[in-house]
């Protein structure tokens, strides 16, 4: 397939960039990358407003899936309108994303309904995060004790958010950060927002006052800033983080916003999920990104864009928690047949599987030229891109040569072949299969 390239500021600059390597790398003629430019998203799906397309026919896939419904599955056609009810995505990542969360569907529905230039689907947009460098950002609100820390030692956040505020949080909370008692998290979670809600509702230039003092004790206070840091990160890997970050933004609520939110790192293969109405930043990185089809934005910082704070602090779930209980565990995908090769060169398929429906992930990884893995038939379809190595790719009696950056789409109930001819050969594999479908602890 020919697969969309997004232009953001964002983005990584000309080969730097996953996204423009992997988009240069189908043969269509008409794209070169341009060493100054940033290149951000590689779209693969079939969102009306960037569908991918055939190479050979030049036919959108979303033309070509409502044309003949088997290539989805009867049922998936009929369940998500005749199209794929996952967008697949590979972002490359050198500034700040804005701090954003994506609506629930019913959210999703009525701010379509009042706004449709500024949230054009209807549709919720949980998404998984794979990362194929490592990556950093900013995913879901901090454990309370790690909030009430910074309240207590970064004393520009303190007085941005204000001392009955940030006072009335700690009283709150105190106590009960960790109770697992429902009235307690509805609690904690009401004081979070308040708390929160009355940072983000801070007029800009009062903002922009406030950073210069964070900045400033940000570059002076090292290893002692933010009181020496919280349990998950270190003061000078904050200090550091406020610079960088001032940078790129300079005097933006974003800069005090990451005292509330966990400051991730994920290693290459690591993942994260986030549901609906999640707060997030995604930082740095190149990923490999599968949301529901949609693409309503939320966004609140770190944005030269349209913001909406109103909907923002209202929409989120307020769910704190460590970072690990956003990451996911992989675990070995059973649908598939490794050959002697594969097998002897430690080649593996594993699977990164949330607890939604519209759509799983799962990384192969093929060591040694002539290993193959066979993926049973599925009923429904898959999209399928390489990420390193070269082989070749056979549904049925067609056999196609595959390289890096190649992306293919495969129909519902076809048995798929890759088989490398490299030392190391990369795929990774959207799909959804409404029957059968896996959770994320195995539970079918």
């Amino acid at each position: 397939m020919q697969v969309p390239l997004v232009q953001l500021q964002c983005g990584k600059v000309g080969h730097e960039s996953a996204a423009a390597k992997y988009a240069a790398a189908t043969e269509t003629g008409d794209f070169s990358i341009e060493s100054e430019k940033p290149y951000a998203e590689l779209w693969m799906g079939t969102h009306p407003s960037l569908p991918s397309k055939d190479v050979e026919t030049q036919r959108s896939l979303l033309d070509l899936v409502r044309d003949n419904r088997a290539l989805l599955s009867t049922e998936i056609s009929r369940k998500y309108g005749e199209k794929l009810p996952f967008l697949f995505k590979v972002l490359s990542i050198r500034k700040a994303l804005s701090i954003q969360a994506h609506p629930n569907k019913n959210l999703a529905e009525q701010l379509h309904a009042k706004d449709p230039k500024n949230y054009p689907d209807d549709n919720h947009k949980p998404e998984m995060t794979i990362a194929v460098t490592p990556f950093d950002g900013l995913c879901g609100f901090r454990p309370l004790k790690e909030i009430s820390h910074f309240l207590a030692s970064v004393p520009s956040l303190r007085s941005l958010i204000g001392e009955e505020a940030a006072q009335e949080f700690e009283e709150d909370v105190s106590g009960r950060e960790t109770s697992s008692r429902a009235e307690d998290t509805q609690r904690n979670k009401k004081s979070l927002q308040s708390v929160f809600s009355a940072l983000m509702t801070k007029d800009k230039s009062t903002i922009s006052a406030a950073a210069k003092d964070l900045v400033a004790s940000a570059e002076n206070d090292g290893e002692k800033f933010a009181g020496g840091g919280g349990p998950s990160n270190g003061g000078k890997e904050l200090a550091d983080l406020v610079i960088r970050l001032n940078g790129q933004f300079e005097g933006d609520v974003g800069l005090f916003v990451l005292f509330f939110l966990n400051y991730v790192k994920l290693e290459v293969g690591e993942a994260m999920f986030l549901k609906a109405d999640d707060i997030h930043a995604y930082l740095s990185g190149d990923i490999i990104e599968c949301m529901a089809s949609s693409d309503n934005v939320v966004r609140a910082g770190f944005t030269p864009k349209f913001q909406d704070i109103p909907t923002l602090t209202s929409m989120l779930t307020y769910s704190y928690a460590p970072i690990s209980e956003q990451k996911m565990n992989p675990v070995d995908y059973p649908y598939v047949t490794l050959n002697r090769t594969a097998y002897s060169s430690s080649s593996s398929t594993i699977l990164y599987d949330p607890p939604i429906e519209e759509f799983s992930v799962v990384k192969t990884q093929l060591n040694d030229e002539g290993a193959k893995a066979t993926f049973e038939a599925i009923d429904g379809p898959s999209i399928i891109i390489c990420t390193a190595g070269s082989g070749k790719i056979s549904v049925g009696p067609k056999s196609k040569q595959v390289k890096t950056g190649y992306v293919f789409f495969v129909g519902a109930t076809a048995e798929c072949v890759l088989e490398s001819d490299s030392e190391s050969f990369t795929t990774f594999k959207a799909f959804c299969e409404l029957s059968g479908k896996e959770t994320a602890n195995g539970v079918h």
